[in-house]
């Protein structure tokens, strides 16, 4: 054994040695010692004995603690004290024996004596000297230790400031979740400033345009200023929401640190809702990756449900989501465990990335190419169900147990409900549980009215609500997929902080879009409605809702008013004056009295839910059928009892082998009848943008909505672009906007009894109804430069140098606006003129069949159905962008293209005949003809097919009709000017 003092060289490198073998002397250095025990070598190398180490603080993993021991017993055995070590060995062997064995006081007696035994060799101060030996060795030992952690505790973050990153995710976890961001005051002043200075032009040059008409084209003066009126008063609808705008930012470290993550986690539960109708028009399998991104976002799995409504009862969609869900048990663990986004695999695996950028995982390429081959056979499975289904059985379709399937017609069929996955589903292959996946078919049977789309969603609602009862909603088009695995997070970063989620109704993202040209021809992106307007209407009372990626709060789609309702109005005379007038008691009318007791029903119901805990299940049964629940949310009392958890749940009173029952009762066909679904609850009926008016009904009840934006986009979809379908969609939109403007929730009339409603958010809404009407006014107006140029006139009289100012004015306010509106949006230039384009194209298309076929519907109750014929596309990037489908839609632009190409045409060729003269007035109707083809371009463009074909045929036609026109018009011309000097003649004898 080495000696205190003494350091033989390594036999490894020759440096002074660490620790020595018993047997031969065979010393080694530190270093040497520690590389041999990291290769596994502890025994000596030469004879294979222990070692011993001269530094008793080094050692561990190589026999030293029993060295250590072996020294200490060979001094105290010298001493006659081995038999107390021993004993005491013993003695701290039993002491968590004794602790449990024993009470406190047999503990103490049995410490007391043993430490007696011995004691004649106590110190002065009666401690065992074995014991002061033994401390004083572990004193140096400690010391020992403490140089070489010295050393590590530099890298390692101090105590103190431990303790401060403690208490600062403490403190984190009571911090705000979110912050509101305001523009800054140095792009949102002037922006603000140059508005007024607009709207203030604005007047005086409509004062010049009614004061000085022009009285030789005084039909054409008369309808200009008609349509400049209209599109001011257009303006000033569409602009002064954007008065506010803010933008967001959320904090997701935040929510974790104070609802915790995992299984014990607090984030509150959460329903998807994705609603299909055709397969056929809806593939299967884009459906499937939307289902397949839900199942996979990054959330507690207990807390996830998806619920999918198949409104067309295809066995194709449910064979489908058959084939998701056996899928899904791959996918899901696979997105988990490398963090991988998006995490739909059709986007993910065509995603033109490095994916390989921050992946450190040994086995990710490994995986990454099992999966992908995985995912292409789930792709073949689902085309060959696809190709199964393009012809339909005479018998109709037979399950795989040889029964018919209940949706052989689609219009009479019994409601079907199917758990795919979930709690007592099949887990992932890695024996974890997954996300629970319910198909959901509500029944349909002739004679009834469905609804659509808005009738599918509430129908998932109540299925929900009986199945697992989130007290959180979002819903999803089946060609929107989850782009941002934390969207959910993002969302409840506001739904879930108490001091913003108590008047929220809902959490409304931006739509994004895959697959869109790289010019965005048709403005699909809808960039300044999504990033403008928006945030402008979020700085009021919150964004509209657009159909698709939001998150509901359940207790809002109930007809509930928010917790802090603010105080109605006791009396609405002489609001404006109450300063000068004094007070009087206004007695109501019986007719008023009645519609308060109506406004105040679904609030009142609230507080009397809360009190109903405190009854027994009958009592509770008889509550509820004197407060008329059952006339407001159905014959269902399981649900009924749903409604009364505001922190969703099922009712425990609820017996679990009942659920699937009660859920196909509450989506058969006549439960909604009688009830307030479709008018208080849920998504509202009436039109087909039921969107727009869920969300104002929510407004007008006091609620208010948040707009999120996260740096990763979380949702992202699919937009037709090819012409012909992206008007349609937009001729669906305009034509729900003038369905509300002709019912009784117009925000014309409508939500002003409980002054919930804000105004500039009532203008925003006003807005929102209006906006196909300006499609009249704007052919007009879009027609008028070629009737000037035609017939030699125009709509604005000789300028003076005042008239001058105000029009320069007037372009120079609407240039600032534009500039200083994207200044403070960050939206580029080239989004801004195609979203300028598209007002234009689809203002004289879309917009203006939607007035008259909104007319028809509503006032004659004619429905008019507009076809569409499909020709073949053609291959390569963007094979859809180049799709011409010709249908009635697009006589009107087309009509208008060609008749300013013919005036611009026969301008210049009337000014060509008549001299010098006539160049000057020329140049405002041909600036004025030109504004309309430049914005009309896209069109144009799209008639032509290929980007990068020239409109010749247009162009060439035009000239045509051009010169035509003027060969008559030099033929016709002086038999009009001999009949105007007559007219004159007669008019001034007429005089005399």
């Amino acid at each position: 054994t080495m000696e205190p003092g003494t350091h033989p060289p390594c036999a490894a490198c020759g440096d002074d040695a660490h620790a020595a073998c018993r047997a031969c002397s065979y010393a080694l250095c530190k270093a040497c010692l520690d590389e041999d025990v990291a290769e596994g070598r502890a025994a000596c190398a030469r004879c294979g004995g222990e070692y011993a180490v001269s530094d008793p603080a080094h050692g561990k993993g190589i026999a030293v603690e029993e060295e250590e021991e072996a020294a200490v017993e060979d001094q105290l055995v010298a001493e006659g004290l081995r038999g107390r070590v021993t004993m005491a060995n013993q003695l701290s062997d039993r002491q968590d024996v004794i602790l449990v064995q024993q009470d406190v006081v047999s503990h103490a007696r049995t410490l007391s004596s043993m430490s007696g035994v011995g004691s004649e060799l106590n110190d002065e101060s009666g401690k065992p000297i074995w014991k002061n030996r033994v401390d004083s060795w572990k004193e140096k030992k400690n010391e020992k230790k403490a140089s070489v952690k010295k050393a590590a505790a530099k890298a390692q973050v101090p105590p103190v400031e431990e303790q401060i990153m403690e208490e600062k995710d403490l403190t984190d976890a009571y911090e705000p979740l979110s912050r509101i961001i305001p523009i800054s005051k140095n792009k949102l002043t002037p922006y603000r400033a140059v508005i007024i200075m607009r709207l203030v032009v604005l007047g005086l040059f409509f004062h010049y345009r009614i004061t000085n008409p022009v009285d030789s084209a005084f039909g054409l003066w008369l309808t200009s200023v008609i349509c400049e009126i209209w599109f001011g008063f257009s303006w000033i609808l569409d602009q002064f929401p954007k008065w506010c705008p803010v933008n967001r930012e959320t904090y997701v470290d935040r929510l974790i640190a104070r609802y915790g993550d995992g299984e014990d986690s607090g984030l509150a539960p959460v329903d998807f809702f994705v609603s299909t109708v055709d397969p056929l028009k809806e593939p299967p399998l884009i459906t499937a990756n939307t289902v397949l991104s839900i199942l996979a976002v990054d959330y507690p799995v207990e807390k996830i449900s998806c619920y999918v409504s198949d409104d067309g009862a295809a066995m194709l969609t449910f064979e489908s989501l058959a084939e998701t869900a056996e899928f899904a048990r791959r996918w899901v663990p696979f997105c988990k465990k490398f963090s991988i986004e998006p995490r739909t695999p059709e986007f993910y695996f065509s995603q033109k990335i490095d994916y390989l950028k921050d992946k450190i995982h040994p086995s990710f390429v490994k995986e990454r190419r099992a999966m992908k081959r995985d995912y292409e056979e789930f792709k073949v499975r689902i085309n060959a169900l696809v190709a199964k289904a393009q012809k339909t059985p005479e018998e109709g379709w037979v399950m795989q147990d040889g029964t018919p399937w209940p949706g052989n017609n689609s219009r009479d069929h019994p409601g079907m409900i199917q758990v795919f996955l979930g709690e007592t589903g099949a887990r992932d292959y890695d024996g974890n549980e997954l996300p629970r996946l319910v198909y959901v078919s509500r029944e349909k049977r002739p004679g009834y009215q469905h609804h659509k789309k808005a009738g599918a969603m509430n129908a998932l609602v109540r299925v929900s609500a009986v199945l697992t009862n989130a007290p959180y909603i979002l819903n999803l088009d089946c060609d929107h997929y989850v782009n941002n695995s934390k969207a959910v997070r993002e969302a409840m970063c506001f739904m879930m902080d108490p001091s913003v989620g108590r008047d929220v109704c809902y959490v409304q993202f931006p739509q994004r879009f895959d697959g869109i040209d790289r010019s965005d021809r048709y403005a699909n992106r809808n960039v300044v409605f999504f990033d403008v307007n928006m945030k402008g209407l979020d700085g009021i009372q919150g964004p509209v809702y657009v159909g698709t990626g939001c998150c509901f709060y359940r207790q809002a789609l109930y007809g509930y008013g928010p917790p802090s309702l603010p105080a109605l109005p006791k009396s609405s005379a002489c609001s404006f004056c109450c300063c000068c007038c004094p007070k009087k008691k206004v007695e109501k009318t019986e007719k008023e009295m009645h519609r308060d007791s109506r406004r105040e029903d679904l609030e009142s119901a609230i507080f009397n839910l809360r009190e109903i805990d405190n009854y027994d299940e009958y009592e509770r049964s008889m509550l509820i059928s004197q407060m008329s629940f059952e006339k407001s949310f159905g014959q269902s009392s399981v649900f009924i009892e749903s409604t009364l958890m505001e922190n969703g749940g099922v009712p425990e009173s609820v017996d679990p082998s009942t659920l699937i029952k009660e859920a196909i009762h509450v989506i058969s066909c006549g439960y909604e009848e009688k009830t307030e679904w479709g008018k208080e609850l849920g998504w509202i009926y009436g039109s087909v943008t039921e969107d727009i008016l869920t969300g104002f009904k929510m407004h007008c009840r006091g609620w208010r909505s948040i707009y999120c934006m996260p740096i990763r986009p979380a949702f992202k979809g699919s937009a037709p672009i090819n012409l012909s379908d992206r008007l349609h969609q937009v001729l669906r939109w305009a034509l729900g906007s003038v369905e509300i403007f002709f019912s009784r929730h117009c925000p014309l009339w409508y939500g002003y009894g409980g002054g919930r409603l804000r105004w500039l958010q009532r203008l925003s809404y006003i807005n929102t109804i209006v906006y196909p009407f300006t499609s009249v006014p704007l052919v007009a107006y879009c027609c008028l430069p070629a009737i000037c140029l035609l017939t030699g006139k125009f709509i604005i009289p000789i300028l003076s140098n005042a008239a001058t100012i105000w029009f320069l004015g007037l372009f120079t306010s609407i240039i600032l606006t534009s500039v200083l509106e994207l200044r403070w949006s960050g939206i580029g230039i080239e989004d801004w003129w195609r979203n300028e384009q598209f007002w234009v194209i689809g203002g004289v298309s879309a917009h203006l069949f939607a007035v008259f076929q909104g007319i028809l519907k509503m006032v004659i109750g004619l429905d008019t159905n507009f076809t569409v014929t499909s020709k073949a596309a053609e291959d390569g990037d963007f094979a859809e962008l180049y799709v011409f489908k010709w249908t009635t839609v697009l006589i009107p632009p087309t009509t208008i293209l060609v008749l300013n190409l013919v005036g611009v045409v026969a301008g210049f060729s009337d000014a060509l005949n008549s001299g010098y003269e006539s160049w000057g007035p020329l140049f405002g109707k041909v600036f004025f003809a030109m504004w309309v083809i430049m914005h009309l371009y896209p069109f144009l463009k799209g008639l032509m097919g290929r980007q990068n074909r020239t409109p010749t045929i247009v162009i060439l036609w035009s000239v045509l009709l051009a010169s035509v026109f003027s060969l008559l018009w030099v033929k016709i011309d002086p038999f009009i000017t001999g009949a105007e000097t007559v007219a004159t003649g007669a008019c001034s004898s007429i005089d005399c």
